[in-house]
Formats: structure tokens, sequence, C-alpha cells
């Protein structure tokens, strides 16, 4: 992948009137959903990159879904109709897309509300490759095996904590706010719980301590699946629980997750306790092994390197690559 794969990244000018959707960021993206700008910054100022479209395995329209949310112009009930307009006016000036009815193409989103992207371009839809955070099996809009789940990071620039001086007394541990039928079952059942920590509402004690004195770190879907929450964990070292049926965990096909997190069934939360209590201290060690390692993979680093979340999204891209490329035929009239 890394020799061969090319990617042609359909142009645009920075007088574009939309340019602060198309534009790669300047700086350092933040926060919550900076997963799908980070990509972008990185992909554009890599070798992946071609401007000869007929050596492309793929094609990327840089449209961004964040920076849609804020923009007075198109704001979230506008963004069916820009992506819409945007494919209308790429097919009808360029050739490539017609060649597969865009089915060698692609975008990412990081938002959950990147889902309603594609509303008002449903057959495209079902040919684009989407590389999104919100990866759930449930709306019509994410097609496993064609699309591809990219974790959620709040990017970091330091190293991650010593853990080997970490004390993990608590055996589990879950913050957030009270915003599905899941987080009401998971409060009602462990809120008041000596051994596993369910909290919601303002902590008045730092997220990270937390999050580095528990042995496990409890996913648990809201109004979306996607959450920085399992990057967190992973970041300091405590072993995911998911409790989110249907998610595409990123990286799905390439790593296994049932060797570094517990996947926990919904119905189950009642039990979830014997769950975690059942697992012995070298299954523990294992798991928590797998976590230090497997964390690289879920970081975004200024340059990329190898095997982080950009060499991972990109391997997932990879993998959805046509492995025959269609060349463009001049039309030739005959009398």
């Amino acid at each position: 992948m890394n020799k061969s794969l090319k990617i042609y990244v359909y142009p645009y000018g920075k007088d574009d009137p939309f340019a602060n959707v198309l534009l790669p960021p300047e700086s350092d993206p933040k926060g919550n959903y900076a997963s799908e700008l980070m990509f972008k910054k990185a992909l554009m100022k890599s070798h992946f990159v071609t401007e000869d479209p007929d050596e492309a395995d793929l094609f990327y329209m840089p449209f961004s879904i964040s920076p849609m949310r804020t923009d007075p112009r198109i704001d979230v009930r506008g963004i069916p109709d820009f992506v819409k307009n945007y494919i209308t006016n790429i097919s009808q000036k360029y050739t490539y897309w017609n060649r597969t009815g865009g089915a060698d193409h692609f975008y990412v989103a990081c938002h959950s509300i990147g889902k309603i992207a594609f509303n008002k371009a449903f057959v495209e839809r079902l040919n684009v490759i989407q590389l999104v955070c919100s990866s759930t099996y449930f709306p019509s809009s994410y097609l496993p095996h064609k699309d591809a789940s990219m974790p959620q990071v709040w990017p970091r620039n330091d190293d991650p904590p010593n853990l080997i001086t970490s004390h993990r007394n608590k055996l589990a541990f879950f913050a957030g706010a009270v915003n599905s039928p899941v987080r009401i079952a998971l409060l009602k059942m462990w809120g008041n719980d000596t051994e596993i920590f369910v909290h919601f509402g303002r902590l008045h004690t730092p997220y990270s301590d937390h999050l580095l004195s528990s042995k496990f770190c409890i996913h648990v879907k809201g109004f979306e699946v996607n959450t920085a929450r399992v990057v967190d964990a992973l970041y300091y070292g405590c072993i995911p629980i998911i409790l989110a049926n249907h998610y595409d965990l990123p990286f799905a096909d390439i790593l296994n997750w049932k060797s570094f997190s517990v996947v926990v069934n919904h119905i189950d939360i009642p039990i979830m306790k014997r769950i975690l209590q059942g697992i012995s201290n070298e299954e523990y060690t294992m798991l928590q092994s797998n976590v230090l390692r497997v964390r690289k993979h879920f970081q975004w680093n200024v340059p990329p390197s190898d095997f982080d979340a950009f060499y991972m999204s990109m391997y997932e891209l990879w993998k959805r690559r046509s492995v025959v490329r269609v060349k463009l035929t001049p039309f030739v009239e005959f009398a």
C-alpha cells in the first residue's frame, strides 16, 4: 500500500467561495471531531496524492462536514444540498465519477451529522466509500465492508502517561450524560455500586485520574455510538468495555478487538460485574498488555508515522479499492 496507493484529490481554488470547507486546516485541529480534519491535512501532504487521475486508485472529495456545521451559508440542514450539488458539479466537469458511479470515490466525516450528508444523493451513497467515525449498522447511511470506521481521537501532543505508577483500585468507570436508554440502564443498575463507578454530570476530579485508576473503562452508546472515550481509555491504559451493539469498531478488519477490549451486549448490563470479575489476572494482564501495543494505531501524529491513525485509515481505504483500474477511452464516432 505505502508504495503503490495513489489518490486523486478533486481540485479547488483558494478563491473558491467554500474554500473553508475544501481546504485542509492551517493549524492542528482540536476537539472531539478533529480526526476528520487531521486525516485531510495528513493526506494532502502525503506521497499518496497524485496529479494524474489515470493512475489513481481512489478519488477524494475533500469537503469536510465539521466546518459545514458552523458555516451559516450551509448549516446542518444544508449539508445534503451541498453534497448533492458537489457531486453534480464534479460529474459534469470531470469524467471520473461517471466511469464507476462513484464507487472509487470517498469522503471523510467524524461528526455524527455526516450520516445525513447523502440524504439527497441516495443512489450515490450506495457506491461512495465513507470513512466515518459514526459507524453503526442501524442507519441505512452506513454499509459495512463498503464503508470503513475511523476512530474519534482527541488530539494530544504529549507522550502517553507512565502506567507503571498507576494504581487501579476501581473495577470499572464511566462518566457522561444521560442521553440514551442504555446509559439509563447502566445508571439504574450500577449507579450506587462500590466497585463500578458510574457518574452522570460534571466530575469533581480530573477525568484522566479516573481513567488511570480504573481497570476497565466503559464505552456506552449515547445519541450516537461515536465517541473519543474508547481512545481515551486506550491512551490511559484502561481496557475498554464496549457497550454499543451493532457498532463497526474502528479498524475491526485489521485489529482483533477481543484481544484488548471486552464487548458486552446491552442485555448483559445486569451481569456486567460478574463478567468482569470472571476475567482472571492472567487474562487481564494480557488485555492490558495488548492495549499498550495497539494504542499507537489510535493516535494522530504530525507528521504521520507508520501504523498510526492516518496510516491505518489509509490501509482501510486500500482494502476497499477496486483491483481493476478504469481508464477513460476516448469516444470515436463511426460514419
